[in-house]
């Protein structure tokens, strides 16, 4: 999950009506004339030297044709912006709320166990009223009554608990003191990083790159105002939007939505603003769910009057309402916890399922002699191809057969040790030690073979998009007894469903079914 503010990239263009000289903010670069337009072209970034490349003057001139408005050109990226793309504002208010509620115990060890209860959840309260979440406006103010119900609420859980297992009332009411000064130093804590990740903002120290998709009137003053005020965190880099608005868009375009996989790698995009494309919105997410896209923090403008988050407190760009869409792949603190899900269950079966592996390549030798393990090439995260290990259930031909033949269910070559152990999937079970190496997951879309990987893709629309996330030892498609011969267009839809409303209890879910299937023995 990318978070709150600190984002890179570099405007192309971006526009406002020019009236007089007078009028027109000057952005610290030259000023030139466009004749005939009433406009002018402004070339250069806010002046900040300290986190600045040299501004490069000879550029381009771009003009809108009828528009009258003033073109911006690009602008460098700062050198520090460059060292800090990796950071998240998340990675310094977290510590710091941690910090400020454990601070009464450098005070007193006499509270201890209630000062870490309140703290661990304050912490939680945070994280699930969304005040970790990336935000383009940030205000404390805007957080304080947020801020105060939460700690309102964990300290009134804690201070019952305390209640319940001490009677005495000089304890609890120096507890209530010890809570009451953690949450003081919050608010003042969160006041202070809020205002450093605005300065960081301003200096340019953090920013993200950004692309607009819609070059309309929306999408023309988006780009206008991350130009101009730089504590959104996010550096304008381009436009694209359908090949219907080529030639009469108020944004010029950087390149048509089939050119956003490109343009996200070669401008080192990691926001996508989707303002007010000239597509169906079918077009416009088979687009974003694309490998690169999808890694993408992705917003939104709504497009209805008067829609705004109810979750939380709104955020803005400047005038218009800006929602963050929830994240289309797993990243983040999510990926952090699905990684470390996974390498914790797959040492643990690993350990414990020891004695079944030993038995499963004994009876794999008995049935088919020496090579145990069959290793196969597939298809995983991102599209990277892996190696595969599962137990030896049947000798292909060749090479050529091991890769294009679809099934084996019923290939009299399956002998009949073969067939139980696919029938329970315990042939699958070497598996675990692609998990640890981060080759799979625990739960993801089924691993496929190139071959099928790139026919499947041209068929179906939304076949690729599976490959945003690890494959998986078992899947939500597969618990939905899409196994074997079945229409891959359901599989696919199992597989995007899991993916954008993932969480851990729905791999703990799957994973149970997964244990009834092997125990009902319904395999291939």
């Amino acid at each position: 999950m990318r978070d709150q503010g600190l984002s890179r990239g570099g405007p192309l263009v971006s526009g406002q009506p020019a009236t007089s000289h007078s009028s027109t903010p000057s952005f610290g670069g030259e000023e030139i004339d466009i004749p005939g337009d009433g406009a002018r072209l402004y070339g250069g970034a806010p002046p900040v030297p300290q986190a600045r490349e040299p501004e490069v003057r000879e550029e381009p001139k771009v003009e809108v044709p009828g528009l009258g408005t003033t073109a911006v050109l690009p602008y460098a990226r700062s050198r520090t912006s460059s060292r800090t793309r990796w950071l998240r504002a998340w990675m310094m208010v977290a510590p710091v709320d941690a910090v400020a509620l454990l601070a009464p115990l450098l005070l007193s060890q006499a509270y201890w166990r209630g000062t870490l209860a309140n703290a661990v959840l304050t912490v939680t309260l945070f994280a699930v009223g969304g005040l970790y979440r990336p935000r383009r406006h940030v205000s404390i103010l805007d957080e304080l009554p947020s801020l105060s119900g939460r700690l309102l609420a964990a300290a009134s859980v804690v201070a019952i608990i305390g209640v319940e297992r001490h009677a005495s009332v000089a304890y609890i009411g120096g507890f209530m003191r010890d809570v009451a000064l953690s949450a003081l130093l919050v608010i003042l804590g969160r006041a202070a990083s809020r205002a450093f990740t605005v300065l960081s903002r301003k200096r340019r120290w953090a920013e993200h790159n950004a692309l607009i998709v819609g070059g309309g009137p929306i999408g023309l003053e988006l780009a206008r105002l991350l130009r101009r005020y730089p504590q959104y965190g996010l550096r304008f880099v381009g436009c694209v939007d359908a090949s219907s608005r080529q030639g009469n868009a108020a944004l010029p375009l950087s390149g048509t939505l089939t050119d956003l996989e490109h343009l996200v790698r070669l401008t080192e995009c990691e926001v996508l603003i989707i303002a007010d494309p000239d597509c169906h919105e079918s077009t416009l997410m088979e687009t974003l769910l694309q490998p690169r896209s999808s890694r993408c923090d992705l917003w939104a403008v709504p497009r209805l009057w008067g829609s705004r988050s109810h979750s939380g407190y709104p955020d803005h760009i400047g005038a218009f309402p800006i929602v963050k869409i929830g994240d289309i792949s797993l990243a983040g603190p999510r990926w952090a916890i699905k990684r470390a899900s996974d390498v914790l269950f797959a040492a643990v079966a690993l350990l414990l399922l020891s004695p079944v592996l030993l038995l499963g390549a004994i009876a794999t030798f008995i049935d088919g002699g020496r090579g145990i393990f069959f290793y196969q090439e597939r298809i995983g995260r991102y599209g990277q191809p892996f190696k595969v290990i599962k137990f030896r259930s049947m000798r292909p031909v060749n090479e050529q057969e091991s890769q294009t033949n679809w099934s084996i269910a019923h290939d009299n070559r399956v002998g009949p040790i073969g067939r139980f152990m696919r029938r329970t999937s315990l042939d699958e079970l070497p598996q675990l030690w692609n998990i640890l190496r981060g080759d799979m997951s625990v739960v993801g879309p089924r691993p496929e073979r190139p071959y099928f990987v790139e026919k499947f893709s041209a068929e179906y629309p939304n076949y690729a998009a599976r490959h945003r996330v690890p494959v998986g030892l078992t899947g939500l498609a597969q618990v939905s007894g899409l196994r074997g011969d079945t229409p891959i267009s359901d599989r696919a839809r199992f597989d995007n469903y899991y993916i954008e409303n993932w969480s851990l209890w729905l791999d703990i879910k799957i994973i149970l079914r997964t244990v009834a299937e092997v125990f009902r023995a319904g395999g291939r």
